[in-house]
């Protein structure tokens, strides 16, 4: 019946070990940028897996050291805090995130786009009813952002505006240029 009921001296062991590393998790993440968790992107998303492997495998193991995970914890932050700062590069910022994807322009469905991203019609459409949006007159452009939300652009939005330029510029599914 061990198996049920484990060690009990080693059960006190795994909860200590347990607060300790959401301690240094916690603190970690705070030390880190506010992005980390408000917005996530392929590095935010990769650092939380390894982080909760850790942290896990730390509290229940017996040969995992406190100071071990500590360690492997920390680095990964640190990791995760370099290749935060390596998204603003140019040149290896592309390698870390998705680019934007035009899934409607001018009310006309990009399918392709839908396919390249993983979606289906049926997942768009209730993203857009879930906005508001019941029929696609009127939009503009609806894009796929690299963080995975979806931005919808009315038509009687300014094209040329800073933000839409940006988001647009490089942008995968455009069927023409802009202004």
């Amino acid at each position: 019946m061990s198996w049920i009921s484990g060690n009990w001296p080693a059960l006190g062991i795994v909860a200590g070990k347990a607060v300790l590393m959401y301690a240094i998790a916690l603190a970690g993440l705070r030390l880190g940028e506010r992005r980390t968790l408000a917005e996530w992107a392929i590095i935010d998303f990769v650092t939380a897996v390894a982080i909760g492997a850790i942290v896990g495998r730390t509290a229940i193991a017996g040969t995992q050291s406190l100071l071990t995970g500590g360690v492997a914890l920390l680095t990964l932050i640190v990791v995760h805090r370099l290749a935060s700062w390596l998204r603003c590069n140019t040149a290896v910022g592309p390698l870390l995130q998705h680019r934007v994807c035009v899934l409607v322009e001018h009310g006309r469905v990009h399918h392709g786009q839908l396919r390249r991203c993983g979606l289906t019609p049926n997942d768009l459409f209730a993203q857009l009813r879930l906005r508001g949006v019941l029929g696609l007159e009127g939009i503009r452009y609806v894009l796929y952002e690299a963080t995975g939300g979806l931005t919808i652009v009315p038509d009687d939005a300014d094209p040329t505006g800073e933000a839409l330029q940006s988001g647009l510029r490089g942008a995968l599914g455009l069927d023409r240029p802009q202004p």
